[in-house]
């Protein structure tokens, strides 16, 4: 090699190696030190959905030997200050437990490129924020099956918290599953604008038990607790959401699932090991990480051509067959 080639090549290789690798340009870099945050709505006591993403907050840490930090933010200004923060203190992974918590993440997104941000919901997406998207519906489809089915009453009530785009899609696949059930079957659905106000939530179900619904089905979070104690002190039946929740009072005939520490280890496993790209990632039935759960201390009660419908149903959502309706958000 002359000279001149040996002093140029000398010189260009240091360069080389400060430039990022092509195939690594659009993606935020592995974390050296691996931690994660969580904000959730509500409290995570709550036994359904903060809950449950609390346990997966806690599977990170055990299985991804991660640091991890939770808060609760209850509004939009609270959302976009409690991300700022973790992204400032240098936090890898930032979770925002809910469609509502989108748009903040998006706004800090920008100014912290090196922190991912993952919602449980939405459609916003970046180099560095995506949501995870829980078809829930197909499992709630299913709920609203055997209620169309085993009704006395041909009506079924709706309890929701906040008025959320991702509650009101739940809702529209349990009205579906129901008329599938029994097409002359009504639903009707009530919105407290509360996730923890349990008081409301019970008077909302004896409003809808009175008017003559023998089945509810809840995504109301903590307050969820009244819509089962308005349901066992009338003797009608309730199904469960966000997580198994058929322990909780004698009411609740079945649960629709969501395995949130499985999915939640899924996508810090991405952005621990380099390999998040800013795409939503989705979870049905297929997928295993949403699931329909009999309560099986009243299974017996259920007919047997009901038990058998559901997991027919269920095998045609699997496969393609059935397309469950679901909200555009």
């Amino acid at each position: 090699m002359s000279n001149r080639r040996l002093f140029l090549a000398l010189l260009v290789s240091p360069l080389l190696a400060t430039l990022p690798s092509c195939g690594q340009a659009g993606r935020p870099k592995a974390p050296a030190g691996f931690r994660v945050a969580l904000l959730t709505p509500g409290p995570v006591s709550d036994a359904g959905w903060n809950a449950g993403a609390y346990e997966g907050l806690k599977a990170i840490e055990k299985e991804l030997g991660a640091k991890v930090s939770h808060v609760q933010a209850r509004t939009p200004s609270e959302f976009e200050e409690q991300f700022r923060a973790y992204a400032s203190d240098g936090y890898s992974l930032c979770f925002g437990h809910g469609f509502e918590f989108q748009d903040a993440a998006a706004r800090v997104a920008k100014d912290f490129p090196e922190t991912v941000f993952v919602t449980t919901s939405g459609s916003r997406t970046s180099r560095n924020q995506a949501p995870l998207v829980f078809e829930l519906e197909q499992a709630t489809y299913l709920c609203g099956l055997v209620a169309g089915r085993m009704s006395k009453t041909a009506k079924a009530g709706m309890v929701g918290g906040v008025e959320l785009p991702s509650i009101k899609s739940t809702f529209l696949a349990f009205e579906a599953g129901l008329k599938a059930g029994n097409p002359g079957a009504a639903a009707t659905s009530v919105f407290t604008g509360s996730f923890e106000d349990v008081a409301g939530a019970r008077a909302a179900s004896l409003a809808l038990i009175d008017q003559g619904s023998d089945f509810l089905f809840h995504n109301a979070n903590a307050a969820a607790l009244g819509v089962f104690n308005a349901a066992t002190e009338r003797g009608v039946y309730a199904f469960g959401s966000n997580r198994d929740q058929n322990a909780l009072a004698p009411s609740v005939l079945a649960s629709a699932v969501i395995d949130l520490p499985r999915a939640f280890v899924e996508a810090a496993r991405t952005v621990k090991e380099g390999r998040f790209d800013g795409q939503p990632i989705r979870y049905g039935l297929k997928s295993g990480v949403i699931s329909f759960v009999w309560n099986p201390a009243l299974l017996g009660r259920v007919p047997a051509p009901v038990v058998d419908e559901v997991e027919r149903t269920r095998e045609r959502i699997v496969s393609g067959a059935l397309v469950v309706p679901r909200g555009n958000f």
